[in-house]
């Protein structure tokens, strides 16, 4: 694996934070801009899962490409050029009136998203020495949630003061901090310039699979489970806090921030215990334990019966899920291949948020037939029931990688050069 050679690049690591920080916020600040116009125009909630479907769309299917563009295209490259893109699609998508037009850019949007997303995942483990990496990885998820913080908030202030075209606007200049970064870093990867190791990378890249790894398999495949099981909260919460709880559009951007705010404080608060942890099993593991505390977060939050009670809930039920944010990204920086890298996080993005998928349009269906309080706990009682499900294929994928230990040695060096180093984005 290759990470930086003599001192971490921490100037280039400051800059693909603050990239991925305000480019998060545009994305969350339209995402919900238009949301809150949905449901206030008298919209259900198949035309709220409609709306993320296709926000969510090109990111999966996608994916087979935009990892190989990642880790074959030179870096500055991508950046510059989707984030371009994506600021001109969000300045049409201000001026857009017809709702099929309005899916079409966004679905465009998130085709932008699909391509950015795994090169500065992939990018941060090159700036740094695997010693740094649990700082760099800290700092990159707490940039992204703070944006994810920052922009439902904002989305409700701007829209309840001006309606949506402001936000979307506003979201229009945040991509041009991608363009930004893109020529500022100097750090780069994929086509001639990449940073990766010049002969090996390249030729061991080709072999590599997912499906060739238990562990990264079965961790992909509990996290797909438990997202598309309780994904269906990202539709019913807006009727949920709306509707049910009676709140305004303010509120609803505040309370929709603490789940964020809790990734923050999880990403830091187990980014220190990860350093600890060298044995690849033990995360896996962990990681589960804090999905299941993610599912009880949304189970108890169906019983408040005011809005500002969910903020302690969903503070919770962040800090489980920022913390299994790291442990799931220091397992794919330890045992995969420099060189796949922008795959491997191109496939596990596409997996969550296909799963993120059917969550909202199961989220669509229930609540034409359901009231959103009984959802908000169904949901919860699912994602717990997924996780008590998925603790046996985490067992055994634990136990066969304890057992193959002591047979293969330091012969696999995705796994030997990296088993003790470093956590996660």
């Amino acid at each position: 694996m290759s990470f930086a050679s003599g001192r971490s690049r921490w100037p280039d690591v400051w800059l693909a934070t603050a990239a991925r920080g305000v480019s998060s916020c545009g994305d969350f600040l339209a995402a919900s801009a238009l949301t809150l116009a949905l449901q206030s125009a008298g919209a259900g909630g198949l035309a709220v899962s409609g709306l993320l479907l296709a926000a969510t769309l090109p990111l999966v299917a996608l994916a087979p490409l935009t990892g190989r563009l990642a880790d074959r295209v030179d870096s500055r490259v991508l950046l510059v050029v989707a984030g371009l893109a994506q600021a001109a699609i969000c300045l049409a998508l201000a001026y857009a009136g017809h709702p099929a037009l309005v899916i079409a850019l966004v679905a465009l949007l998130a085709a932008g998203l699909a391509v950015t997303q795994p090169v500065l995942s992939a990018l941060v483990p090159v700036m740094v020495r695997a010693e740094d990496l649990p700082r760099a990885g800290a700092l990159n998820q707490t940039a992204g949630t703070l944006g994810a913080l920052a922009g439902p908030a904002l989305a409700g202030l701007l829209v309840g003061q001006f309606g949506t075209r402001v936000p979307l606007l506003v979201d229009a200049v945040s991509y041009l901090a991608l363009v930004a970064a893109g020529l500022l870093i100097r750090t780069r990867r994929g086509g001639r310039r990449s940073t990766a190791p010049a002969a090996g990378g390249a030729t061991r890249a080709p072999a590599w699979r997912f499906r060739a790894d238990p562990l990264l398999m079965v961790m992909v495949g509990s996290l797909a489970a438990v997202i598309a099981a309780v994904g269906a909260i990202n539709v019913i919460e807006v009727f949920f806090i709306r509707e049910t709880l009676h709140s305004t559009t303010t509120v609803y951007g505040l309370v929709t921030g603490a789940w964020p705010l809790g990734i923050v404080l999880g990403g830091w608060l187990f980014a220190r215990l990860a350093r600890r942890l060298s044995d690849d099993g033990a995360l896996l593991g962990a990681g589960l334990v804090l999905l299941g505390g993610c599912c009880l977060a949304v189970l108890a939050s169906a019983a408040v019966p005011s809005a500002w009670l969910l903020v302690p809930i969903w503070l919770v039920g962040g800090v489980g899920n920022g913390g299994d944010n790291v442990f799931n990204n220091l397992l794919l920086a330890r045992r995969v291949p420099e060189a796949a890298r922008g795959r491997a996080y191109a496939v596990f993005g596409a997996a969550a948020q296909g799963a993120g998928m059917a969550g909202y349009l199961i989220g669509g269906l229930l609540l034409e037939v359901a009231a959103p309080r009984p959802l908000v706990a169904g949901c919860g009682v699912a994602g717990m029931l997924v996780v008590v499900a998925a603790a046996w294929p985490v067992w055994r994928a634990v136990r066969a990688e304890r057992s193959a230990r002591p047979v293969a040695g330091s012969g696999s060096e995705p796994r030997g050069e990296l088993a003790t180093s470093f956590p996660s984005r």
